[in-house]
C-alpha cells in the first residue's frame, strides 16, 4: 500500500501541467531529444565534411599524421565507451523495472567509464603536446613530411573533433550525476523513468560519434604503401 502511494506521488510530481498523460509527456520528451540530436549531427557533420575535404586534398600527409596517433590508447577508449553504452542500457532497463538500487549501480558504472574515457583522452593530449604536435606550438613538427601546413590542419581537426566530443562527454557526466542524485531521492519508478531514458539516448549518441571518429582519425590509411 505504501509503495502504491509513493508511486502515485512520484507520478503526480513528474507530470507537468501542459501534458494530459505521462505517455504524452514521455513522447514529447523523446521527440525533443531526437530533434536536439539531429542538430548535433549537423554540427559534427560540418567537421566530418571539413575532415573529408582536407584528407582528399592531402592524403599522404594525413596518413602520416594519423600514424603518429596512439592507436592502442584510442582502442582502449573505444572499448571503454562500448562498455559504458552497455551499462547505460542496463540502467534504463532497471528504470523500466523500478529497481532503484540497480539504476544507481549501473549509472555509477557508466559515470566511471565516462571519467575513465576523459582521463585517457587527457593523457593522449598530453602525449601529443610533448611530441610537439599541437598546432599552436612554436616547435610544432611532424616527422616524415616537409608539408607542415597540412599537418597542422590534421591536428587542428583532431583536437577540434576530439575536444568537441570530450565536451559532450563532460555534459553527459553532469547529466548522469544529476540523475543518480534524483534516483537516490526516489524520484523515479517503473511508471516514470523518462529522464533516465532520455539521458541514455544522449549518451549513446556521444558513443556513436566516437565510433566514427576512431577509424577516421586513427585507422584509415594508417600504413602507407612502400
Amino acid at each position: 500500500m505504501a509503495s502504491e502511494v509513493h508511486n502515485a506521488h512520484v507520478e503526480s510530481l513528474a507530470l507537468r501541467e501542459q501534458f494530459d498523460t505521462e505517455e504524452q509527456q514521455k513522447d514529447a520528451s523523446t521527440l525533443g531529444m531526437w530533434i536536439f540530436l539531429i542538430t548535433e549531427i549537423m554540427f559534427f557533420g560540418g567537421m566530418f565534411a571539413a575532415y573529408t575535404i582536407y584528407r582528399s586534398a592531402y592524403p599522404t600527409v594525413f596518413a602520416i599524421a594519423s600514424s603518429s596517433l596512439n592507436v592502442t590508447v584510442g582502442a582502449i577508449n573505444t572499448c571503454v565507451l562500448l562498455l559504458s553504452s552497455f551499462t547505460m542500457v542496463m540502467a534504463v532497463r532497471a528504470g523500466q523495472l523500478g529497481q532503484r538500487k540497480m539504476i544507481v549501480f549501473f549509472l555509477i558504472l557508466t559515470l566511471v567509464f565516462g571519467c575513465v574515457f576523459l582521463g585517457v583522452k587527457a593523457y593522449e593530449w598530453t602525449e601529443k603536446y610533448e611530441e610537439h604536435h599541437m598546432p599552436g606550438q612554436a616547435a610544432f613538427h611532424l616527422e616524415g613530411t616537409p608539408l607542415q601546413g597540412p599537418a597542422k590542419i590534421f591536428f587542428s581537426l583532431y583536437f577540434a573533433m576530439t575536444g568537441l566530443h570530450a565536451a559532450h562527454m563532460v555534459v553527459g557526466v553532469g547529466l548522469l550525476s544529476v540523475i543518480i542524485f534524483q534516483t537516490m531521492k526516489g524520484k523515479f519508478s517503473a511508471d516514470y523513468y523518462t529522464p533516465i531514458d532520455i539521458s541514455g539516448l544522449y549518451w549513446h549518441f556521444v558513443d556513436v560519434v566516437w565510433i566514427f571518429l576512431y577509424p577516421l582519425l586513427y585507422l584509415i590509411d594508417r600504413h602507407l604503401p612502400k
